[in-house]
């Protein structure tokens, strides 16, 4: 049967196919789709994870005991992931190890233009790059036979168009693979010094290896067509390719790390002008010239940037075919109408104070007309700017603060709050709380209290984490409560201790989606049973007993011990 699917869609698929058991990710634009669509499989374990770092541990542990595991991740989240990564290329697995890095050429929604190609040259790992959503199916299946056949973890590496896009797919069965067995393997699996200086070397003959099997490797292959130019392209650019330059001859690679040299060789020498096609970096040009074959590349291709069809008749033919782009006015993105940031950021401008922001829709606090917003890095960076911010000015606290997500302080923003008490910085920071790990799409965290799969988990209380590590100052305000916002902000200023400000409130865009029925009806008897869940949900107020939305998480938990029934509502 075949079906349309978005390219995530299809490598979730092809995971599936492929047997895989366990699928754990951080969501990141436009990855987050894999893994969504990976737990809707009951017979894949799926996670969000607090990072991806923690995702790529977690996937190492399931390859090790024999599981095929997926670890997806936008490209600037591989950077944090780049520590096991490395190693993990030197321990290498047991069952399959595929992890999808999606790479953001134009920059839609990322913070820089990273190729993720260039990383894996550094960790030695090799790297296929699928054109169309069947081959994102297909190369998904095929990235798993190959860690296993060449004992190494394998990069699936997409691209936004390529991502979400959508093309049909020719759906398979499942493979039902048992766990692989496992042997205790200190010299294999322990990277000690001792051990990863033998692992090196086999590190080295692997992608040696690999590079020669590629000139037979079938997703390697030579279209020809008019010899006076010859491109060599990959991906979502072989698309483009395809439609500006259909009589072209084409060598279209699949596996993009190693490269297949021999292929290479013989497919320059049967035209007369060979020239790679690539967003990003010159990764094929460089490896390909450092071979001693002659190609064109970014001589004549821009470095930043997608390419399309017209790029390429430009570049190579000097024709220019492009439309004009219709005359309206500019739409640029902002905060959401009803959305809980508005009040910090208007709070914040207010006050005309220093503001170290970090990764999420609240970056948007940047643009007209709050415009409340100084620097963003990465995620978690916030925190450990609004730290320098006071080391080299230590009167800088007193009018500036440290904002950053839920999702993100749980991600990488623990640790540097951990440095602000440690090293005595007296700064301010607000948490976002919204509830949700917003920009990618209302995901769970382990601030939600619910898994991927929507299931009640344990809730971390932010709270209790910043007063954990030390903070003396952690107080909780309702964003839309703008006086209550603007008196804690000025008190806190006034400090010279380590300040939390958790701004409380769900997204505008999930009170409806996500906390939608439950509450306590006319049954109620009071005989307080739902109390004693410790559900900071449940109020007993002066009115009777209520449940307070906004704190809602929707585990049930409160209708199933109610004896009346006097809680109303569905579990989505």
């Amino acid at each position: 049967m075949k079906k349309l699917l978005l390219g995530d869609f299809a490598v979730a698929r092809g995971a599936w196919e492929a047997g895989v058991k366990v699928a754990t990710a951080y969501p990141g634009t436009p990855s987050t789709e894999i893994t969504e669509e990976l737990a809707r499989y009951d017979d894949v374990y799926s996670e969000w994870s607090p990072n991806e770092k923690v995702a790529l541990e977690v996937g190492i542990g399931a390859s090790i005991r024999g599981a095929r595991t997926i670890v997806s991740m936008k490209h600037v989240g591989l950077n944090v992931a780049c520590d096991p990564l490395f190693t993990a290329s030197y321990t290498g697995v047991n069952a399959g190890l595929v992890i999808a890095v999606a790479d953001d050429p134009s920059v839609f929604s990322s913070q820089n233009e990273q190729d993720t190609r260039v990383t894996a040259v550094s960790a030695q790992v090799p790297v296929l790059e699928p054109s169309d959503s069947m081959e994102s199916k297909e190369f998904a299946k095929l990235a798993f036979e190959l860690s296993e056949q060449y004992d190494t973890p394998v990069i699936l590496r997409m691209t936004t168009r390529v991502a979400h896009s959508q093309s049909l797919v020719e759906l398979g069965e499942r493979q039902e693979l048992p766990l692989k067995n496992y042997e205790k393997n200190i010299a294999k699996y322990v990277m000690m010094p001792a051990n990863a200086r033998v692992k090196h070397t086999v590190v080295e003959e692997r992608m040696a290896k690999m590079s020669a099997d590629a000139d037979t490797l079938a997703i390697n292959r030579i279209e020809m067509g008019d010899t006076k130019i010859g491109i060599i392209c990959a991906g979502g650019v072989y698309e483009y390719v395809k439609e500006a330059l259909p009589e072209a001859s084409v060598l279209k690679l699949g596996m993009v790390y190693p490269l297949p040299y021999k292929l290479i060789e013989k497919f320059a020498a049967s035209v007369d002008r060979c020239i790679v096609a690539e967003e990003l970096a010159p990764h094929i040009e460089t490896l390909v010239k450092a071979h001693g074959i002659a190609v064109e590349g970014k001589n004549i291709f821009p470095r930043c940037g997608e390419f399309s069809a017209n790029l390429i008749r430009r570049c190579i033919l000097g024709e220019d075919t492009a439309v004009a782009p219709a005359q309206v006015p500019a739409r640029p993105p902002v905060l959401c109408a009803g959305c809980p940031h508005r009040g910090v950021f208007y709070v914040l401008s207010k006050l005309k104070l220093n503001v170290l922001g970090d990764i999420g829709c609240y970056t948007l606090g940047a643009v007209p007309p709050l415009g409340s917003m100084d620097a963003v890095v990465c995620m978690g960076a916030s925190i450990g700017m609004a730290i320098g911010f006071d080391k080299a000015d230590p009167e800088a606290h007193k009018h500036s603060v440290a904002v950053i997500g839920d999702s993100t302080f749980i991600h990488s923003g623990i640790t540097g709050l951990i440095d602000a008490v440690y090293n005595k910085a007296p700064v301010t920071v607000i948490i976002l709380d919204n509830r949700t790990t917003g920009m990618t799409g209302h995901q769970n965290h382990p601030a939600t209290g619910k898994t991927i799969k929507n299931e009640p988990t344990y809730e971390l209380d932010l709270a209790v984490v910043c007063r954990a590590v030390g903070v003396p100052n952690v107080r909780t305000v309702d964003p839309g409560d703008l006086a209550a916002t603007e008196r804690a902000v000025k008190e806190e200023l006034a400090k010279d201790e380590v300040s939390v400000i958790i701004a409380k409130k769900p997204c505008a865009l999930l009170t409806k989606r996500l906390y939608k029925g439950f509450r306590i009806n006319e049954n109620c008897k009071k005989c307080k049973a739902c109390l004693k869940l410790g559900c900071p949900a449940i109020v007993n107020g002066k009115d009777g007993i209520t449940i307070d939305v906004s704190l809602c998480t929707e585990c049930g938990l409160c209708k199933g011990v109610c004896k009346f029934g006097a809680i109303e509502g569905e579990v989505q």
